[in-house]
């Protein structure tokens, strides 16, 4: 990957950006899209959606969401600890001990998640995933009113920013769910940049889909599109127990995964397996039976219907501060998505046939 795509993935996964809280990570977007877009405006929602003009009349809308997992500040104690609730879903049992980012109108605070130590607990309390009320975050004040001079009620907190290269072609960050997408959508504005294409494209960054797919609702039904393709992260299933008999065959390193089933136009599925042939691109398919956790879904249902597709990205450890995925399956992603919509023209027919 080069340097400036590489540079534009780091700046979006250390951007801060839980659900209702993105427009950092939206404003790296922005600064990357406006020299590839014709067109580049913020709606009332927050989703950022950069426009590049085609020549014919269809309109097609891809998707990644901005937002990340997160927590907020809830309660502060007599002593100055932070109670919490979460942004999306989060798995409690992997929060003690995490360094975490308090994001307050007066900047950022560094704060850790603190527990009972193992040496106070009963014989009953060990081996039990901890509940809300059993964690906290301790950021150094002495009382309740040295805490709420820094931190305020509904402040949102992030893991600890961060991006790690490690070998074979594999990164490391807090949120690779799902600023990969919006990487893709930003990296095919820029690989299409110096093409004309046909269809009148417009590549969102959709805000608060950990919590409903709400950002893609609004974004799509202003748009109206005739194609949606929705770019996401889905589970990896090379490493250790996990069920490929109930999750499938899916790992890193081997292409980008185009979806198949109910939530996917067979006309979109079809050309974007002949797509990647074409090209010589590997990938790799994941069966769907029913609508996904995705914009897609959204994208699919919108007014009286859209041609929908989805591309993911094979993530190990989603929903935690660790996720890993491949930079070569997110090159062949880009090389994907920008020769798929150079196919799109306005005698393309996405009515399903038999």
């Amino acid at each position: 990957m080069d340097k400036k795509l590489k540079e534009f993935f780091k700046n979006l996964v250390e951007a801060p950006s839980p659900s209702g809280f993105e427009q950092p990570a939206q404003e790296v977007y922005r600064n990357f899209v406006k020299e590839f877009a014709d067109e580049v405006k913020t709606d009332v929602h927050g989703n950022v959606i950069a426009f590049k003009k085609g020549s014919g009349k269809l309109k097609m809308m891809v998707s990644g969401h901005a937002d990340e997992i997160g927590l907020m500040v809830n309660y502060i104690d007599d002593n100055g600890y932070i109670f919490f609730s979460s942004i999306g879903g989060v798995d409690f049992s992997l929060l003690p001990g995490f360094r975490v980012d308090v994001h307050t109108k007066k900047g950022t605070i560094r704060g850790v998640i603190g527990k009972k130590a193992i040496h106070m607990m009963e014989k009953d309390e060990m081996g039990k995933a901890p509940k809300a009320e059993d964690l906290w975050i301790d950021i150094g004040a002495k009382d309740k009113k040295d805490a709420e001079k820094r931190v305020s009620i509904g402040d949102p907190i992030t893991f600890q920013a961060g991006m790690e290269e490690l070998p074979n072609n594999l990164v490391l960050t807090k949120a690779t769910d799902n600023k990969a997408g919006v990487f893709l959508a930003g990296a095919l504005l820029r690989y299409l940049k110096k093409t004309k294409i046909s269809v009148n494209l417009y590549c969102v960054s959709s805000v608060q889909e950990e919590i409903g797919l709400r950002g893609a609702q609004t974004s799509a039904f202003g748009i109206d599109p005739d194609i949606g393709l929705a770019f996401d992260v889905t589970l990896a299933t090379d490493y250790p127990n996990t069920s490929k008999k109930r999750f499938g065959d899916i790992s890193l390193n081997k292409g980008p995964v185009i979806s198949r089933g109910a939530n996917i136009n067979p006309v979109v599925y079809d050309m974007l397996v002949k797509t990647a042939e074409k090209n010589k691109l590997a990938y790799q398919i994941s069966g769907e039976p029913r609508g996904t956790g995705t914009d897609a879904n959204i994208m699919q249902l919108t007014r009286s219907g859209v041609a929908t597709g989805l591309i993911s990205f094979p993530n190990r450890y989603m929903h935690t501060p660790v996720e890993i995925i491949s930079f070569k399956d997110l090159e062949n992603a880009i090389t994907l998505a920008g020769e798929f919509v150079k196919k799109i023209g306005d005698k393309v027919d996405f009515i399903p046939k038999v």
